[in-house]
């Protein structure tokens, strides 16, 4: 497994210790710079801010536009190490990962459209992940198909990236029987165990605990499956977050921790209640791998995962990547967003600016133009890419039109009762056994 490189906001200490004789070996814990450049600008910024010298956190002065300061290239650099990982899975695996790329932006977009402009009379809770699809199709990218994972509240792209149906998607979230959850679950509790996805969760921060049962299970059955805790940066708040590393440190359990932190909770900047540059600097002192990267880059994501990946099958237990990345919209809904038009404006906790600069780097958009760029892939494959996963979405959602709806008697199915209008029984705190019929 290659050594990561040194975090350049210790340098003076790492120097220090280097010159007291430490070795390589210790040096490696202290994280990697993957998808990060010394040209980091941020649009009409010309100051340039690096990842992991300047981060966003511990800074109560923030105000709506300062995201944009953290603004990637426009480019993904075709150069380095995490080009190279990513180069070496051939244009298959590389294709593949475009097309979920494309499948996310594309199905989410559509579900935006159809929640805003009205016609299919959609209700519930929808939490885009449109911005962010570099990390789940980076992350998924160096995964085995048992490798599980435990997904967000905004988990969509995550499930279609570890393969998921969309048409099931659809009818999930149009409530229909056809859909993962039979309809009982709406957007937040999409679950596909067959592919190890352990589901979309509307507890803040239970990926933690779900994460790492399931990697212990791996560990006693000794199958060298890793899972993946998804979680954001708000999530990292949560009393469940140290807790979970520590122990997962304490006894080696192989969960790879993937923060994605797109800087505004649900609508107050994390900036301002983080007291560190970085959320991943919670848990440094624990003596694990911890990854700063372009979270927009999916090459930068991938290399990060691969190398977390090749530390927990090799019994080295968790690691910690966080990746830097931005959401088009609102935390849930479409406040702000409209029917046709991407992005979310006039939101008072962020500028409309900021928005602008952040969709300029389009993960979708960067790695296609990284493909280009490497001639890994032609012009006429990805425009095929991009009309098959067109295709693929309006199938998705015409099955979702025409699936059944739940018969009425199925709200109780799954329940203490046996069946509609059947006998149940319960107990009162005195274990008093109470027996009724309809």
């Amino acid at each position: 497994m290659p050594e990561p490189t040194l975090l350049v906001d210790r340098r003076g200490l790492l120097k220090a210790i280097s010159a007291a004789g430490a070795t390589s070996a210790v040096l490696s814990n202290c994280g990697s710079s993957y998808g990060r450049d010394a040209n980091l600008t941020g649009g009409k910024w010309d100051k340039t801010i690096p990842l992991a010298t300047a981060g966003p956190g511990g800074n109560r002065d923030w105000k709506p536009g300062d995201a944009a300061k953290f603004l990637p290239p426009e480019k993904i650099s075709t150069r380095g190490p995490a080009a190279s990982a990513l180069a070496e899975l051939g244009k298959a695996k590389l294709l593949d990962i475009y097309h979920k790329m494309c499948a996310s932006r594309k199905w989410e977009t559509a579900m935006k459209d159809l929640f805003t402009g009205g016609k299919d009379g959609l209700y519930g809770s929808f939490h885009t992940y449109i911005g962010e699809e570099a990390i789940a199709c980076g992350v998924m990218a160096a995964l085995r198909d048992d490798d599980y994972i435990a997904s967000t509240h905004r988990g969509h792209g995550h499930l279609i990236a570890k393969g998921g149906d969309l048409k099931k998607m659809a009818a999930e979230i149009f409530f229909k029987e056809t859909g993962y959850n039979k309809g009982y679950g709406g957007s937040m509790h999409i679950t596909d165990m067959s592919k190890g996805i352990m589901g979309m969760n509307g507890i803040v921060g239970a990926s933690f605990y779900l994460a790492a049962g399931a990697a212990i299970r791996g560990q006693v059955r000794e199958t060298g499956q890793v899972a993946v805790a998804f979680f954001g940066d708000g999530a990292a708040n949560s009393p469940y977050y140290f807790s979970a590393v520590r122990s997962c440190a304490n006894y080696k359990v192989p969960v790879i921790f993937v923060n994605e932190n797109n800087f505004q909770y649900m609508g107050v900047p994390m900036a301002t209640v983080t007291p560190t540059k970085y959320i991943s600097d919670y848990t440094r002192g624990l003596d694990i791998p911890h990854h700063v990267v372009d979270g927009n880059d999916v090459s930068a994501v991938y290399a990060a995962t691969r190398d977390a990946v090749e530390w927990g099958r090799a019994g080295r237990g968790p690691t910690v990547v966080e990746g830097i990345t931005y959401r088009w919209y609102d935390h849930s809904g479409f406040a702000g967003g409209k029917a046709g038009v991407d992005g979310a404006f006039g939101l008072p906790y962020r500028s409309d600016e900021e928005v602008r600069q952040w969709m300029s780097r389009d993960p979708v958009s960067r790695y296609k133009t990284w493909l280009l760029d490497k001639g890994l892939a032609s012009a006429e494959e990805l425009a095929k890419v991009e009309s098959d996963t067109t295709r693929e979405v309006e199938q998705s959602i015409e099955f979702a039109r025409q699936s059944k709806d739940p018969e009425p008697s199925a709200g109780v199915h799954n329940t203490s009762a046996a069946g509609p209008m059947a006998a149940t029984q319960f107990f009162n705190r005195s274990g008093i056994v109470f027996r009724a019929k309809a």
